[in-house]
């Protein structure tokens, strides 16, 4: 009796079993992520509304057709823009937007891919952005405060562009939000929801970019000159300190020699004195024979008088002989 029963119920299960792989290979059983929405189609016409729960669902075979769509937030990066701004300068606008799909009916009948949504929010955004920046001055879509300025006007050390230095009422974040805003408006005919816009990057044209670069080179040269100016100055002014200092060095070292000079000398005038005093004579004999060598060389010819000191004691040493 056991043995029937486990049969039967084995029995059941290959049944079940071979019903779901039927249904599954018929279409008339499919699954559904977390991450996706489902529409189902009947020759062509919506059926029902939008699947969003996941999980395991049916649909009449063969006859509905399943659409997946993605319930994640999604990127959209379009091309730069050529655009110009209310002071009349021609820059590159770059922008980049997330989006989701919160109508995936309506997105199927108005779009029915992520490609054709991608060409209807190239239009949608790039017209929002291009009528927010015509409205606004460049200087607003590049900067979001004046601190740049603030930190000119304390002084600090920098040179910067002329619309650097303007003050702005709207600052690049804002235009961004207003932006967004005027792109909401239209998406959600299409079943999408725009849910960030932001400015990647803001670029002069290639005329006036090559002027700006020429502007930029010419500052950064002027405040080289700047600092170059201010180094020679101190150069000058350490170089001035150093000559004064050396100049007092000398003169001090020049006094303190001088007065060493003079010391020595009248310290050997009072030893030449002291000596004189004790043999005068033979003090008299020494300087003598002391000039003679200085004067009188194996090259030297003298001519002198016979009463001449200088000869004095050449002719002693004659009559020694």
């Amino acid at each position: 009796m056991k043995k029937g029963m486990l049969g039967t119920v084995l029995g059941i299960l290959m049944v079940a079993v071979i019903l779901v792989i039927i249904a599954f290979i018929s279409g008339a059983l499919f699954i559904v992520d977390e991450s996706q929405q489902v529409v189902i189609t009947q020759f062509g016409k919506p059926i029902g509304n939008p699947i969003v729960a996941a999980g395991l669902h049916f649909k009449k075979p063969f006859i509905q057709q399943i659409h997946y769509f993605e319930k994640r937030i999604l990127d959209w990066d379009g091309d730069a823009n050529q655009i110009p701004t209310q002071d009349k300068k021609y820059i590159w606008v770059d922008t980049t937007a997330r989006w989701k799909i919160v109508d995936a009916l309506k997105f199927l009948q108005s779009v029915g891919n992520e490609m054709s949504a991608h060409s209807r929010l190239d239009d949608i955004i790039n017209s929002a952005t291009r009528d927010v920046i015509t409205n606004h001055l460049l200087v607003e879509a590049v900067r979001d405060s004046d601190r740049i300025l603030e930190s000119k006007e304390l002084g600090a050390d920098a040179i910067f562009a002329d619309e650097a230095l303007e003050r702005i009422s709207v600052g690049r974040q804002q235009l961004t939000r207003v932006i967004l805003e005027k792109a909401k408006i239209l998406a959600p005919q299409y079943g999408i929801e725009i849910v960030d816009v932001r400015i990647k990057r803001v670029n002069y044209v290639e005329d006036v970019r090559n002027k700006v670069y020429d502007r930029m080179i010419s500052e950064r040269k002027r405040a080289a000159e700047k600092y170059r100016s201010e180094g020679q100055g101190k150069s000058a002014e350490i170089s001035g300190q150093v000559g004064k200092e050396l100049k007092l060095i000398t003169s001090d070292a020049y006094r303190q020699a001088q007065g060493i000079v003079g010391k020595a000398d009248a310290e050997a005038i009072n030893i030449y004195a002291q000596s004189y005093s004790l043999d005068p004579e033979f003090y008299a004999f020494l300087k003598t024979l002391e000039t003679y060598q200085k004067t009188i060389d194996e090259n030297s010819t003298i001519i002198l008088t016979t009463d001449s000191d200088y000869y004095k004691y050449l002719k002693s040493m004659d009559h020694m002989k």
